[in-house]
C-alpha cells in the first residue's frame, strides 16, 4: 500500500504548475523546505522521479512527472468531493477553497473577503491567485481555482456569472491636471489629453471602448500592466487613466495625489462579482463563498471601493 497524504499531493500539483519551489511557495503560503520535503516524499514513495531539477530554469515535469500531475489533480478534485458530501450531510462547511481574483483589484478586495470568511468557516483550508481575466478563465476550466472574483468583462458561455456591484468608470489624474478641479468629465474632454492605458487582457479593450461614441482614439502616453505603476505614473503627471475600482488612498504609491472624478454621459459600467464553472455552486464550500461574499456586499464591507450593490 502507498503512503502519502492529500497535503503531498497539494504540494506536489502547485510546484507542478509553477515550475518552482518558490513560487510554489509563495502561492500556498507554505515554507520551500516543507514543500521540497514533500516532493522528495512522494518521490521516494513512488520509486520514481517527478522533476528534473535545472538549477537557472527551477524545476520540469519528467515524463512520468506529467502523467502523474493529472492523476493527483483528479484524487485531489474527487477528495473535495468527498468532501463536499461530508459537509453537505453534516450541515458543515470544510476543506480546500481555491479562490483566484483579477489581479487589478485583488489587493483592494481578496484580503477582506478571505479573512472574514475564514475567520467564519476555519474548518475551510483557502489559497488564492491573482491572476488577469484570460487566466482567470482558464484556471476555472483547468479546475485549478473553484471561483474567480472578477469583472463581467468578455465572459464565456460555458462560465457562470453571479453580479455583486455595478462600478461605473472613473477617471484618475495628477494635481497638476488642467481637468482635475472639475466636477466630473466626460469622454470627449479625456481625449485632448494623453492616457496611461492599464494594459491587460481585455481590460485595455473595454478602455478604448469607452472612446466609440467619440469617434476618436485616445493618445496614449505610457502603458503598463501594474495599478500601482499606473496610479503614480498619473500622480507624476504623465497622464490620466481610467479605471472602475476606486482608490481607496488619495496620493500615489510614490506620494502624489491622484484625483477620482466620474465619468459623465451613458457610458458602459462594469459588474464586479464571482465566476465558477456551471455547477460549482454546488459544492457546500463554493456555495457558502458566494453566500458570504453576497452577504458582505449588502452589509457594506466593500463600499469603499465605490459602486452600486446588485445584491
Amino acid at each position: 500500500m502507498l503512503h502519502y497524504t492529500l497535503r503531498q499531493l497539494e504540494y506536489f500539483v502547485t510546484v507542478g504548475e509553477t515550475g518552482s519551489i518558490a513560487r510554489a511557495s509563495q502561492r500556498i503560503n507554505v515554507s520551500s523546505p516543507s514543500i521540497s520535503s514533500a516532493i522528495s516524499q512522494l518521490e521516494a514513495e513512488f520509486g520514481l522521479p517527478l522533476f528534473v531539477r535545472q538549477h537557472a530554469q527551477g524545476l520540469s515535469l519528467t515524463q512520468a512527472g506529467r502523467q502523474m500531475l493529472e492523476q493527483a489533480k483528479l484524487v485531489l478534485r474527487e477528495a473535495g468531493a468527498l468532501m463536499d458530501i461530508a459537509g453537505d450531510i453534516s450541515g458543515s462547511v470544510r476543506g480546500p477553497l481555491s479562490v483566484g481574483c483579477l489581479l487589478t483589484f485583488a489587493q483592494l478586495v481578496l484580503p477582506v473577503l478571505r479573512r472574514e470568511f475564514e475567520a467564519e468557516f476555519p474548518e475551510v483550508r483557502m489559497r488564492q491567485r491573482e491572476l488577469n481575466q484570460v487566466e482567470l478563465f482558464s484556471a476555472l476550466r483547468r479546475s485549478e481555482i473553484d471561483v474567480a472574483v472578477t469583472y463581467d468583462l468578455d465572459l464565456p458561455a460555458d462560465l457562470q456569472f453571479t453580479a455583486l456591484v455595478r462600478l461605473p468608470p472613473i477617471a484618475l489624474m495628477g494635481e497638476a491636471h488642467p481637468l482635475s478641479n472639475q466636477a466630473e468629465v466626460t469622454m470627449e474632454e479625456l481625449i485632448a489629453h494623453p492616457m496611461v492605458m492599464l494594459d491587460l487582457p481585455l481590460s485595455s479593450d473595454y478602455f478604448l471602448s469607452l472612446f466609440d461614441d467619440v469617434g476618436e482614439k485616445p493618445v496614449i502616453a505610457e502603458r503598463t500592466r501594474d495599478m500601482a505603476v499606473m496610479r503614480s505614473m498619473v500622480g507624476n503627471n504623465f497622464g490620466y487613466s481610467i479605471a472602475n475600482v476606486r482608490p481607496l488612498s488619495d496620493t500615489s504609491p510614490d506620494g502624489n495625489i491622484v484625483r477620482v472624478l466620474p465619468i459623465g454621459g451613458n457610458i458602459r459600467a462594469l459588474r464586479m462579482g464571482l465566476l465558477t464553472a456551471r455547477g460549482a455552486d454546488r459544492s457546500n464550500v463554493v456555495r457558502a463563498f458566494m453566500e458570504y461574499a453576497g452577504k458582505l456586499v449588502r452589509t457594506g464591507r466593500l463600499d469603499r471601493i465605490g459602486g452600486q450593490p446588485l445584491v
